[in-house]
């Protein structure tokens, strides 16, 4: 007779459960594998096979251990399996990282190390190398990226003297930095994260007993998420096996997109290769989605190679087909996101709750915030603050709101000693004290009375502010007043103190910055493009003051993430034209953006819209979701290659399958990237998804093989305000055009009107220019076409 709680799975899931690893008369026990497609139920498989093994099998709660790898899906796992039986609860349900501090609490000794060790951070293994001999004079960003390189060498399972480091850092000093760092650490007797789950592997192998004694202890192992776990994790579970241990793993290979952090594929595509004797039970029957939703997602992901393969039917059976927008730009993308949720919450047909925004990047929240905050529609923002609130942004705002008004205080003290210049709060106070109101002026009258250090550094900050400066157009004294907008004295004179080299803004910078304009220094270094109109300033003052140096050296992560975001301050900032009146409309526009952000009550009945980041978005669904930006180049990135292309490819299919009733794709023609207006080409995705299961709004781009319906649907009145091809059938938005006297430029914009198709071109110059299709094609040359 079935138990209960057993009559509620599906054949396959029950399969998982009841499969104990012993067959008829063979002597082996065979692990398994339970390959579990999106939406099929994992978590109610593996937590109700704990509460049977011990239940039915008799098995002893205390010889079960299950890893997986965040304490809020070990509490999960425990608390279901306790809901079938309370015994589950004695049961060993640990992270990875948990359950190595426990066995290194027990075992240290054995190889070198007390119970009473600390486990140290990102930061202390920073703080650590800085305390070494060979490396006390490097700055704080190699430091990181050392600490980086040596976390990702113990995700490896690589030692010091183990040929395949190089595979992790080519420096060539970088194996007496790792092997530096080892020996200090030990002598202090701590360890840092890798350690958790290196050393058990080490003192596992070294002393057999121990090995033995783990191994009876255990009889049972289980692992969720496996297709997330890295090589040393797998080296854990190998060492912690023994001959009568029963392994059984979980996991999705097309689910695994977490390389950045360590995840090994190879893990779960080579199970049945490495325990041998696995057996494999796929758990196919989605309880989530739509059929056309999964085979979207499915018609994509299939064209990975490294996959185990399997095919997700939906239990919910046909619903609505999965729609693909084809858009002008960015500005429609938000427009067209937005006319969808409003009208769908106006009819009652869904709530704001039910809605989720899917993008490749943080950094891309910005035009949809900025839509959204326009027409009060509620939204949060999740792994992430709102734009508007991210430290990077905060800091670059305030170093141009400074120099609009170098009265304001308070955007002062945020920026003048960060990164840290040796103005400290005495210096900064000082300062304020001495202001009649121009701290400009302040500084002028006190700097040669300031201590050495501190007099460096508030120079270095108002040479910072000058770069920015020397980046927008010069305009004529009278026209000061007009623009509302206070500047450094002019009169501070290029020197009270020459030697600090302070430049105010004066007429000499005015005569540098008129036609020579440069790019900033070291925006190659920190990956950030100025382009054009006011980026040109945004981007010169957030790389002379040091601001984008220090975001970028945070993390290969999170530092990454911060330069993109003042990236897309830039690209918003390059539509503004690079003079004092264009600074104090974007500064203006920022301001009156956060003013309605902060009149926004509370959620409401209808919930609020999800903005989030395709990463983020595992193991959620939501019933309508919006993937944006599914262009090459963004999604996936130009530089994503074999192994990596393939993560992106599994990477689309989370986000697809995170849709319960409706999904839209949006592709634009045209992008804000790297301060400047770019053509964009659809995602080869597009190009791989079936297109019987897509519905095609919008103008596709030449050469788009797909069916292009007259229905236009909800939220496409933006696209027919701008349309991307002109009716004389001769230019289409994102065509690459050059002019003798103007250069190179693409076409961004087309309008009809009396006398004939309008198009608008924008050149790499800067320049933006209209001329008529009809009348005036002959003087512009299409280049690379696909024609």
């Amino acid at each position: 007779m079935i138990p209960p709680y057993l009559e509620a799975l599906n054949p396959e899931q029950r399969q998982a459960v009841l499969h104990t690893g012993k067959a008829a008369g063979d002597a082996l026990m065979h692990p398994l594998l339970i390959l579990a497609g999106a939406g099929s139920g994992k978590t109610r498989v593996i937590t109700t096979k704990i509460a049977w093994l011990i239940r039915e099998q008799g098995a002893d709660p205390f010889s079960i251990l299950a890893l997986t790898f965040t304490n809020k899906a070990a509490r999960e796992m425990a608390g279901r399996a306790q809901l079938i039986d309370d015994r589950a609860g004695l049961a060993m349900l640990r992270t990875f990282h948990s359950f190595g501090a426990w066995f290194l609490r027990r075992n240290g000794n054995l190889g070198s190390l007390g119970s009473n060790f600390v486990i140290y951070d990102d930061d202390d293994s920073v703080a650590l190398l800085a305390t070494l001999p060979l490396l006390e004079d490097l700055p704080k960003a190699e430091l990181k990226q050392i600490a980086h390189s040596i976390a990702r060498a113990k995700d490896y399972f690589l030692s010091p003297e183990d040929p395949d480091l190089d595979l992790i850092d080519f420096h060539p000093e970088f194996r007496r930095y790792y092997t530096q760092y080892e020996d200090k650490l030990a002598r202090i007797g701590n360890v840092d994260f890798g350690d958790l789950i290196k050393k058990p592997v080490e003192i596992l192998r070294a002393n057999p007993e121990v090995a033995r004694r783990f191994h009876d202890r255990f009889s049972v192992i289980l692992v969720d998420e496996y297709q997330d776990s890295n090589i040393a994790q797998f080296e854990l579970l190998k060492e912690l096996c023994g001959p009568a241990t029963y392994i059984c793993v979980v996991g999705d290979d097309d689910q695994s997109i977490y390389r950045f952090r360590g995840a090994e594929v190879r893990n779960i595509l080579e199970f049945p290769d490495r325990f041998a004797g696995a057996d494999i039970i796929r758990l196919e029957r989605n309880y989530r989605s739509f059929s056309p939703i999964l085979d979207l997602a499915s018609s994509v992901v299939n064209k990975n190679e490294g996959r185990l393969g399997k095919t997700l039917v939906s239990h919910r059976g046909t619903g609505k087909t999965p729609t693909l927008a084809f858009l002008p730009d960015q500005d429609t993308e938000a427009e067209f996101c937005a006319e969808l949720i409003e009208k769908s919450v106006n009819k009652k047909a869904a709530a704001y709750s039910d809605w989720a925004i899917l993008y490749r990047t943080n950094a891309q929240s910005l035009g949809f915030e900025t839509e959204f905050l326009r027409r009060r529609i509620p939204y949060r923002v999740v792994g992430s603050l709102k734009f508007y609130e991210r430290e990077e942004i905060k800091d670059a705002l305030a170093l141009l709101s400074f120099l609009v008004n170098p009265r304001d205080e308070i955007a002062f003290r945020r920026v003048v000693n960060k990164p840290a210049r040796g103005v400290g709060p005495a210096t900064v106070d000082r300062i304020v004290g001495e202001a009649a109101g121009d701290l400009a002026e302040a500084v002028r009258r006190i700097l040669p009375t300031l201590p050495t250090k501190a007099r460096a550094g508030v120079s270095a900050f108002f040479k910072a502010l000058e770069g920015g400066l020397s980046m927008l157009e010069p305009v004529s004294p009278e026209s000061d007043g007009d623009n509302n907008i206070l500047m450094f004295n002019r009169n501070t004179v290029e020197a009270s103190d020459e030697n600090n080299n302070i430049l105010f803004f004066n007429k000499k910078t005015a005569e540098a910055a008129d036609g020579k304009k440069r790019p900033p220094k070291g925006s190659k270094r920190e990956g950030l493009s100025a382009g054009e109109g006011l980026s040109l300033c945004v981007v010169r003052l957030i790389e002379d003051s040091g601001i984008g140096e220090y975001h970028l050296t945070h993390d290969d992560i999170t530092g990454f993430q911060r330069i993109g975001n003042l990236q897309e301050l830039a690209n918003a900032a390059s539509i503004y034209p690079a003079t004092r009146a264009g600074l104090l409309e974007f500064l203006e526009h920022i301001e009156l953006d956060r003013s309605i952000e902060k009149e926004t009550g509370d959620e409401g009945e209808n919930g609020v819209v999800t903005l989030i980041t395709v990463h983020n978005t595992k193991g959620l669904e939501f019933r309508r979701v919006i993937m944006t930006g599914i262009e090459q180049g963004v999604f996936p990135r130009d530089d994503k290659v074999g192994d990596d292309l393939e993560e992106e490819r599994r990477l689309f299919y989370v986000g697809a399958t995170r849709a319960m009733d409706e999904l839209y794709l949006t592709s634009c023609a045209m992008r804000r990237m790297f301060g400047r207006t770019m053509p964009m080409k659809p995602s080869l995705f597009i190009g791989e998804a079936d297109k019987n299961v897509l519905r095609i709004i919008g103008k596709p781009p030449f050469g788009f093989e797909g069916r292009e319906l007259t229905d236009q649907g909800p939220g496409t009145g933006p696209m027919v305000r701008k349309p991307v091809s002109s009716s004389d059938g001769r230019w289409k938005v994102g065509d690459r055009v050059f002019h003798d006297d103007q250069g190179y430029g693409a076409v961004t914009e087309i309008r009809e009107s009396d006398e004939g198709p309008v198009i608008r071109v924008k050149f790499e110059t800067g320049k933006d220019t209209h001329f008529l299709s009809l009348r005036q094609s002959s003087r512009y040359t299409k280049i690379g076409n696909d024609d």
